[in-house]
This record gives structure tokens, C-alpha cells and sequence, in this order.
């Protein structure tokens, strides 16, 4: 791959003329609460896109919603003073970027208000490295769907059921995939009638036991989760989740170890990465935000398992990327419980991607380097048409 270190001007090289290399549109940032984590991972696919085979528009979508033609530096897209960047640190005017709505044309437009509209050429397929709702939860892809743009990741269904834990689980449960005991709250229970919605959960955790985990059904980063060990909690916890999502999900507490495991797709199908595990983390309570991103808490890779663990939990995360009717890449998420038996607990159609990510370090240690495993992506979606499939 090279190492040509990439140009910081977001207008250079935008014109692109037949037989040229394939321009890759980078998106990030976003409306979710996940919008600095997006950044840091766009930061790492900057860095790792081979610019002798692509051509690459960052475009920063900040958390207000507006598109943006940003800076091609990584560097700038990094944690400082343990503060996460933001789009609008990176953008390099007030003009906005206009992606297709007509399935007959793939050109980007740069627009400000009182200019002609600027045409920046074609996209050929686009990266999009949003977390969270307005980007991974979907809605991008059926834009993309629209425009007949070819991206990388899950399709509208299965990036939408992959947001939703609560359908998520549902969707495992009918295709016979272990789950945990869970309970949603949708957002009238609790605004109509919360005395009824808390009865629900009180009832819940008088069933499976307490603590139990609150957490938004369709947020990621372990934002917005508390655990709660009694009713005394459980109001804060529930304000604090539905800060991020109305709708909520409650969770018993699965005693055991918790297992991540990668699936990629390829020309011949999904296969699964080497598993890792993550340990208990010193000074939290459980493996939240400030745990992943701030104090920087890495997972084993591989996970110690038996031959026959790795195995079976390499199986189920291929069964739980089949289930939802997954393309290019999860990550699935799993409980290795105390009776020797695993419960998948989520997966991520957008995880983690800097190098130091579960995700990538899963298939480092499978032989398919960062770098790699970006182009492979890359690859898989140029290759994949848009509309039914």
C-alpha cells in the first residue's frame, strides 16, 4: 500500500475523466451522538486508503446535519486533550455538498448560497464510517439506494434492524440465535404512562434479577447505558438513556465473559475473524464509553478459548451477519456465560475502525492488515450493484 502521506486542500483532484482510478467519497461525522467517534475512524481510512488506486472526497457531515467538503488530514481527526474532533473543525467553508437524488447521475455538487453551484465530479463508491442514527442506522443507505451509488456496509434492512436492539434481538430469536432476557420501552409507554413503563421494568428485574443495564435501543459507543442496581436508579437511568434515544431497552446482567468477533465478507461468502476478549476494565463499572475511547481499554487478541469455543462462537457471529441479511462487514458481540454456553448480545453493521479497534485487530491477527482490509471493502462494495439484491 503507500504511504504517500495524502494532500490537506479538500478541492484537490476533484475532476475525474473516464478510466481514471475509482473516487471514494469518505462520510463521516454525523448527527448521532456517535459524532466524534465517526471522525476518529474516518481519520484511520483517510490514512489507510492507497491514494495510487483512489481518488478520496472527505466529506464531514457536522452534528447539525450539514454537509461539508472538509480537510484530507487525518491528523486533524484525532482525540486531543481527551476531547473527540468534530467536523466543524475540519471544514473548509460554508459551502455545502449536494450528493445525487438522480439514479442516472453519481455527480457531487458544491453549493453556496448567491454562487453557481460548483460540480465537483463523479463518485464512484462511497465510505460511510457514521455510527449511530442519520447514518448507520439506514437512512444514508437509502439515500445511497436512491442515487444508485454503490457503498460499503449493510443495506437499508439490515443497517436498520442493526440499530434497533430491540429488533435486532427479535430477528436472532426467529432464527433460533441465543439472546439474553431483555425488555423495550417504547417511547408512549413511558411518556403516557410511566408509572406502568417502570412497573414493567421493576417487574422485569424482579424476574431476572438486579442489576440490570438501561440503555438507548438504537445508540452505540455504550452511549447512554447506566447500570442500575436497584429502583432507586432506575429513573436517572432512564432520563439518561432516553437522552440519546426515547425508545430504550433493558438488559439482565449476564454473568460471564464478554467475546467480540469479526465477520467480513468475500467474494465467496462471510467468514469469521479470530475472536478477542474483553476484560474486565479497572474503574468501570462495565465496558462504557470512557472505558473504550478515552482511557483507551484494549481487548485480548485472540481471546483464549478452547478450539471448539472459537469455533462455535465463529459460527454464531456468521449466523447472526446471515440473519440480518448483513453485507461487507459486523461486528458480533457475545457472552460467554458461567454455564459454558454464548449469548450474542448486539451487532454492529458500522463498528469500531481505527486500527486500534476491536474490529481490525480481529483480522490483523487473522493475517489481513488494516490497510487491506480498508481495500477489500472498498472492493466488495465497487463490485456490488444497488437496488434489490
Amino acid at each position: 500500500m503507500s504511504s504517500e502521506t495524502p494532500s490537506t486542500s479538500p478541492s484537490a483532484g476533484v475532476s475525474k475523466a473516464a478510466g481514471d482510478k475509482p473516487r471514494v467519497a469518505v462520510v463521516f461525522g454525523g448527527r448521532s451522538s456517535e459524532h466524534g467517534v465517526s471522525v476518529l475512524t474516518a481519520g484511520a481510512v483517510l490514512r489507510a486508503i492507497d491514494r495510487e488506486k483512489y481518488e478520496v472526497l472527505p466529506i464531514g457531515v457536522t452534528a447539525d446535519g450539514r454537509w461539508a467538503l472538509t480537510s484530507d488530514d487525518p491528523e486533524r481527526m484525532a482525540i486531543a486533550d481527551r476531547r473527540l474532533p468534530a467536523v466543524t473543525e475540519l471544514a473548509e467553508s460554508d459551502a455545502g455538498v449536494v450528493l445525487p437524488v438522480d439514479a442516472g447521475s453519481r455527480e457531487v455538487v458544491l453549493s453556496e448560497p448567491g454562487q453557481v453551484p460548483k460540480a465537483l465530479g463523479e463518485v464512484d463508491v462511497v465510505f460511510p464510517v457514521l455510527h449511530g442514527p442519520y447514518g448507520e442506522d439506514g437512512t444514508l443507505q437509502g439515500l445511497l439506494e436512491l442515487s444508485g451509488v454503490p457503498y460499503v456496509g449493510a443495506g437499508v434492512l439490515a443497517s436498520a434492524v442493526g440499530m434497533d436492539k430491540e429488533y435486532m434481538k427479535r430477528v436472532f430469536t426467529s432464527f433460533g440465535l441465543p439472546v439474553g432476557p431483555y425488555v423495550a420501552i417504547r417511547p408512549r409507554e413511558w411518556e403516557s404512562d410511566p408509572a406502568a413503563a417502570r412497573k414493567k421494568i421493576v417487574d422485569f428485574a424482579g424476574e431476572h434479577g438486579w442489576p440490570v443495564f438501561v440503555k438507548p435501543a438504537r445508540a452505540g459507543s455504550s452511549m447512554g447505558i447506566s447500570k442500575v442496581d436497584d429502583l432507586a436508579g432506575l429513573d436517572d437511568a432512564v432520563e439518561e438513556a432516553r437522552r440519546h434515544d426515547p425508545k430504550i431497552i433493558v438488559e439482565s446482567l449476564l454473568r460471564g465473559r464478554e467475546i467480540e468477533c469479526g465477520v467480513l465478507e468475500f467474494e465467496d461468502g462471510p467468514r469469521a475473524s479470530v475472536p478477542a476478549e474483553i476484560p474486565p476494565v479497572s474503574a468501570h463499572d462495565f465496558y462504557d464509553f470512557e472505558a473504550k475511547y478515552i482511557d483507551s481499554a484494549t481487548g485480548v487478541v485472540p481471546a483464549p478459548l478452547t478450539e471448539e469455543q472459537t469455533a462455535r462462537v465463529r459460527e454464531l457471529a456468521v449466523a447472526a451477519f446471515e440473519a440480518v441479511s448483513c453485507e461487507g462487514l459486523v461486528r458480533a458481540d457475545f457472552f460467554l456465560c458461567e454455564d459454558g454456553e454464548f449469548v450474542i448480545n448486539e451487532i454492529n453493521t458500522m463498528p469500531g475502525f481505527t486500527p486500534i479497534s476491536m474490529y481490525p485487530r480481529m483480522w490483523q491477527e487473522a493475517g489481513i492488515g488494516y490497510p487491506e482490509l480498508v481495500d477489500r471493502l472498498l472492493q466488495a462494495a465497487l463490485r456490488r450493484p444497488t437496488g434489490l439484491r
